[in-house]
């Protein structure tokens, strides 16, 4: 009963900054939920929660929503998520928690202290942000950063880029949980943990899109970015320790 109610908290919590932000829920979860679950199990959960949150931004964000935009990203991402789900099959849960626990804690730093300005980029780095976050996303769920990153370049609007990941997110969260199913990853735990806390991650998306209206997000993502820093290095803590023991 209190690992329910933990989870449904913090599927809140990733539901008010999903709403927020357009990204940023699997980056809260995860390390959060790997404290006390297996991460073979909280990845295929926050996918389905990921599917849950986004079919409900993409549905307010429809106007802003470019297919251009979308696909290239769409398709890199393919061939990453084949590539991450077998990452995420055959090693140990210890070196996939010290792994995601290094990339958050780099994603954190980086969004932290370098502001990338604005560049002409190649379209081919498109379908090289789709495949790194197709790849990250499907093994770690929390596939973000590089998507984030080749948005944050393009010098879009604030609307377009969150409608953007948006799209993306949901698609290709559709797309890896079919896969997690299909390989076994989506357990009767997953799904009951899924069913108890959908709720409250719809409720969180609601509260984050009217703050999104509302609150500047820049120091709001900055202090998240903080406390990811300490999650992060929380996770690969105790990753080591498994691996040591």
């Amino acid at each position: 009963m209190i690992t329910l109610i933990l989870i449904s908290f913090i599927f809140f919590l990733a539901g008010i900054i999903q709403g927020m932000t357009g990204f940023g829920s699997a980056l809260i979860a995860m390390p959060l939920l790997t404290l006390f679950i297996d991460v073979k199990t909280a990845v295929p959960l926050c996918i389905l929660q990921s599917v849950l949150m986004t079919s409900y931004l993409s549905f307010t964000l429809k106007d802003h929503m470019e297919k251009k935009k979308i696909v290239p990203l769409l398709i890199g991402s393919l061939p990453g998520i084949y590539c991450g789900v077998t990452f995420l099959k055959n090693v140990e849960s210890d070196v996939i928690k010290f792994l995601l626990g290094t990339l958050i804690v780099v994603y954190s730093v980086y969004s932290l202290f370098l502001k990338p300005q604005p560049k002409n980029l190649h379209k081919a780095w498109a379908y090289i942000a789709g495949f790194g976050t197709g790849f990250i996303g499907s093994a770690f769920s929390a596939g973000g950063p590089p998507a984030i990153i080749y948005t944050t370049l393009t010098g879009w609007s604030k609307d377009y880029i969150k409608a953007t990941l948006t799209g993306f997110f949901f698609t290709s969260a559709i797309i890896t949980a079919v896969v997690h199913a299909a390989t076994g990853l989506t357990t009767a735990l997953v799904l009951k943990y899924f069913l108890a806390s959908s709720a409250f991650v719809l409720t969180g998306a609601y509260a984050g899109t009217h703050l999104y209206k509302r609150v500047s997000s820049e120091g709001y993502i900055k202090v998240i970015l903080i406390l990811l820093v300490i999650l992060g290095g929380l996770m690969c803590i105790t990753a080591l320790k498994g691996l040591n023991s």
